[in-house]
């Protein structure tokens, strides 16, 4: 009987959830984000009546980001949120990347990838094949 219970259960959310965008990277940044400013805003709750005042406007804070969260887990608009995920991938690569240095060509702003460290360095542009010299 249980089981049973919990089959139909399962099979209701998953006709639930057929077609929304569920969980991704962002996603997930964004849950750990909200649970780290709420823990945030618990320990500035304890310490005084001004740091409460500031736990109170970083808990508003963590419910956005966890409102922010179930809006995104919730949608339909499959392609929106895709290309949001793209967009904070491509943030996530470029602040995590400690070997490269990243330019907009002057031309046609299209994103080139330098090496660090080599000092000044002449730049072609893969797009437009405009040439620029930037410090790496």
């Amino acid at each position: 009987m249980f089981r049973t219970m919990l089959q139909r259960f399962s099979a209701g959310m998953r006709r639930f959830m057929y077609g929304r965008c569920g969980v991704d990277q962002l996603n997930i940044f964004l849950l750990i984000t909200a649970v780290v400013l709420n823990l945030v805003a618990l320990i500035l709750s304890r310490l005084g009546a001004l740091c409460a005042v500031i736990g109170m406007l970083v808990n508003l804070i963590s419910y956005g980001v966890l409102f922010w969260y179930l809006f995104r887990f919730l949608s339909r608009n499959l392609e929106k949120r895709i290309l949001e995920n793209r967009r904070f991938l491509t943030w996530k690569t470029r602040v995590t990347d400690r070997q490269n240095r990243y330019y907009r060509c002057p031309n046609c702003k299209q994103t080139v990838r330098v090496p660090r460290g080599r000092g000044k360095v002449r730049i072609n542009c893969p797009r437009c094949s405009e040439k620029f010299i930037r410090k790496s």
